[in-house]
């Protein structure tokens, strides 16, 4: 029996002492596991910033409530059909076997009658006397312009004023009391925030969609929209749904202000696949206040010539190290690297070349369509002040804005009748004779610019300014874009019906 009980003994302290081996092996093991299993936070660190935004509840968390502003809006949006009519155009016909054996192996010319071009977008009330705002392509080369409002009564509207730079235009009906929307402020928008598109997509009235701003002072090129694109790009960008029919329509936030204009959209197949972006009201204000008064935009521009120094991942590998390279010798990350200084811009004599801007009136200047906007906000004449770094350091200076003509007078929308002459195409007998392909006939001559520079009656006018001259409006657009330039000056070449060539520079300067 003792010596059973000693045998139990010695096994129980095998046993025990097994007991122990693998507890003691267990314990590590279980300790192994522990450190492999550690917890996300224990393994990434975050931010102590991000403990306000776990404080918010499910409910608080909850997209705000955007019923209000979508009900405030859509009676200030308005649908916008505008017409243009038929017109005779003289076309050339292919040339066949007889036209080359009776001497016209250029073939025949024939008129042909084209058909009416009806087009649709959307406006924004913003004044209860009847002024609308909407994009400039929406009512360009219109004859006739159509606005119906949300209550159904349709009204004619007319054209006060347009900027195809900013791809806005200001229209006018006539009545009163109009609903309309608050405008907002659009630097006041954050990334991320809610936002409303307002307008008349695909003619479907009253159209309201919801997302976020995606992105502020967007530069998409003129090859990534889809329809016409503004010269200064400068877009908020969101993914509310914006599809033909919606330009010209209201970017609306939260509490109903209008904080932008719907412009276009980015879309493979011309509907919308993702993002819209649409000009801010911190540029629409400025524009349409400047159309209202004077006709044309009071442009200040500065005078410069060079790029962004920030990169991004649609550049090639090339131009991302040279940059990256042309950042390191100037000693700064990002804002506008100044190439070049016009000698009769606004920042002759003050801004050099290897300059960088990296704040301009207090507003810090990230990329060039930064700087854009900023601009779009002033008149020359207007003092700014911006923050450079040259040779590595930072340095103040101050900017009197001028034009495009390098003073800081107000432009004048000057129409054709500063010519003082009436016009009209060349006739085919005409044309015949003096083996002409286009003209435009000078057909009475008053008081004007063309009679101070010599131009008598039955002048043809082949180009003005170099480009080609076939009808009224082709003279009228180069005398649009001579009287923006410094020069302020239209050279006009053509002939007169005896076939003797004639070369007048028109001063297009006022006295």
């Amino acid at each position: 029996m003792k010596q059973t009980m000693k045998n139990v003994a010695i096994v129980g302290a095998i046993v025990l002492v097994s007991a122990g081996v693998g507890g003691a092996s267990a314990y590590k093991l279980l300790s192994k596991e522990r450190e492999a299993s550690a917890s996300f936070s224990e393994l990434f660190q975050q931010n102590p910033d991000n403990l306000r935004l776990a404080g918010l509840g499910s409910v608080n968390a909850q997209p705000v409530d955007l019923t209000q502003a979508a009900e405030s809006s859509v009676h200030a949006v308005v649908h916008i059909r505008s017409t243009q009519l038929g017109r005779t155009e003289t076309v050339r016909m292919q040339p066949d076997i007889f036209d080359f054996f009776f001497g016209n192996p250029q073939g025949q010319e024939r008129q042909i009658k084209t058909q009416p071009k009806v087009g649709y977008g959307s406006g924004v009330i913003i004044s209860k006397d009847g002024y609308i705002v909407t994009n400039n392509h929406v009512v360009e080369d219109a004859d006739e312009i159509t606005v119906e409002l949300n209550d159904g009564r349709e009204m004619k509207g007319r054209i006060i004023g347009t900027d195809p730079d900013t791809d806005l235009a200001l229209l006018k009906i006539e009545g009163d009391d109009f609903p309309t929307i608050p405008v907002g402020d659009s630097d006041a928008l954050k990334v991320g925030e809610w936002v409303l598109a307002v307008g008349n997509p695909f003619s479907l009235s009253s159209t309201v969609t919801a997302g976020i701003v995606s992105a502020k002072a967007r530069d998409i090129g003129t090859s990534a929209a889809n329809g016409n694109a503004a010269t200064i790009q400068s877009f908020i960008q969101t993914d509310a749904a914006i599809n033909a029919g919606n330009s010209g329509g209201a970017l609306v936030n939260a509490r109903g202000e209008l904080v932008g204009i719907n412009a276009m959209l980015y879309s493979p197949t011309g509907t919308y696949s993702g993002y819209g972006f649409a000009i801010p009201t911190s540029i629409m204000k400025k524009v349409v206040a400047d159309l209202k008064q004077y006709g044309v935009v009071q442009r200040a521009l500065l005078g410069i010539k060079g790029g962004d120094l920030t990169t991004d991942l649609q550049m090639s590998e090339d131009l991302i190290n040279a940059r990256k390279k042309l950042a390191d010798e100037l000693g700064v990350k990002e804002g506008v690297y100044v190439n070049e200084v016009l000698d009769s811009g606004s920042a002759a004599g003050i801004l050099q070349k290897n300059d960088v801007i990296t704040e301009l009136d207090g507003k810090k200047i990230h990329k060039f369509t930064d700087l854009q906007e900023i601009l779009a906000n002033h008149r020359p004449g207007d003092k700014v002040k911006a923050t450079i770094i040259r040779d590595k350091k930072e340095k103040e200076v101050t900017i009197t804005l001028k034009n495009s003509q390098g003073n800081t007078k107000v432009v004048k929308d000057r129409g054709m009748e500063i010519l003082g002459a009436a016009f009209k195409p060349v006739s085919d007998e005409l044309k015949r004779q003096l083996n002409l392909g286009y003209g435009l006939e000078v057909t009475a001559v008053g008081p004007g610019k063309m009679k101070d520079a010599g131009i008598r009656k039955g002048f043809i006018i082949l180009k003005a300014n170099g480009q080609s001259v076939k009808t009224v409006d082709d003279l009228e657009s180069a005398l649009k874009e001579a009287t923006q330039s410094p020069e302020q000056v239209m050279f006009v070449t053509g002939m007169f019906p005896s076939g003797k060539r004639g070369y007048y520079p028109i001063d297009l300067q006022e006295e």
